[in-house]
């Protein structure tokens, strides 16, 4: 389970007393169509959607069809459907970046190897597009689809930048639209889907709402705590990755300490890390990258301005700030 610090600070918000019903009722799905024949893939898939995640897209989804006025039950498995993605998601990323921490705990490679993993996660990824014929609504397939897609091709995008220190701004925001922001962006449009209601200003929240919590990964990256986040600290930049806080930062500092970061990201000079990220820190990075999420905080709450003022969509409204919450 997540760090017990991070959670009371989740909890301490209302937006998932509103749904605590249908949000069990997800929770009790996703275990029981985590069955198979196979023990290992239920013990690997158990180990990661059960290892105390904040479910925070099924969350989405259940939210923006509640807000919309839906009156079936689809929505529970919707959400069901993307929390399997996202955690099959998880298991590839894990293997690709090598990680051996997640929610306070090892990654299921780093137990039971690579191969496990991704080959679980790919049974997730089947599982939920068996869920997905279940539900019958072909714009919610074709959504899912095409996430699901961008997705893949946002990883190997941030793949092939993985040692190049000339990504900007701009290619940054490419590559975590198609890494996080589109399941967020598919969570809350299913949602108003099968509401059959503002489906594109749940669209464009559900966007906002993944860049802002992507960027604000990011920060934590150079400004958490591992034991406190339950997550390896300081991964991108030891993978040579170029995220805000340090795109902000070369384009800020010296010539010399712009040398250091283009030969830590290329190079990979683990020794050197600590100092790069003193420099970010020291150069305003952080505090952009903050200013920046927040604007993507705001533009989705004013896509919010179309939808019925009830519970629901205060909650939504709630969860994006939320997002740049976890930073203060």
């Amino acid at each position: 389970m997540g760090h017990p610090i991070f959670w009371l600070v989740f909890l301490a918000h209302s937006f998932q007393n509103s749904v605590k019903d249908e949000f069990g009722a997800v929770n009790h799905l996703i275990g029981a169509r985590l069955s198979s024949d196979v023990d290992l893939v239920v013990n690997v898939g158990d180990h990661i959607v059960n290892a105390g995640g904040k479910r925070l897209r099924p969350l989405v989804v259940i939210l923006s069809a509640m807000a919309n006025d839906y009156r079936g039950k689809n929505h529970i498995a919707a959400a069901a459907v993307i929390e399997f993605i996202h955690t099959a998601t998880l298991l590839h990323d894990d293997v690709v970046d090598g990680s051996s921490l997640r929610r306070g705990r090892n990654t299921a490679n780093s137990q039971w190897g690579n191969a496990s993993s991704v080959l679980v996660g790919d049974f997730l990824y089947s599982r939920a597009f068996q869920m997905l014929v279940e539900i019958g609504n072909i714009s919610v397939m074709s959504s899912i689809a095409n996430a699901s897609n961008l997705i893949s091709e946002g990883e190997v995008q941030q793949l092939s930048y993985v040692g190049n220190p000339d990504i900007d701004e701009s290619m940054y925001l490419d590559v975590i639209y198609k890494k996080t922001a589109v399941l967020y962006e598919a969570s809350a449009s299913i949602g108003a889907m099968l509401a059959d209601c503002q489906t594109k200003a749940m669209a464009n929240y559900g966007r906002h709402l993944g860049l802002a919590f992507q960027i604000t990964d990011d920060i934590l990256d150079y400004r958490g705590e591992e034991d406190i986040l339950g997550k390896n600290i300081g991964s991108d930049l030891k993978d040579g990755k170029m995220t805000l806080p340090l795109i902000y930062a070369q384009g800020s500092v010296s010539g010399s300490d712009r040398a250091m970061i283009r030969d830590v990201v290329m190079n990979k000079q683990n020794e050197r890390l600590i100092e790069v990220r003193e420099l970010v820190k020291s150069s305003g990075g952080l505090e952009y990258s903050l200013e920046v999420a927040r604007k993507q905080v705001l533009l989705a709450q004013e896509a919010l301005s179309l939808l019925p003022n009830n519970v629901y969509t205060n909650d939504l409204i709630d969860l994006a700030e939320f997002s740049v919450d976890r930073v203060l």
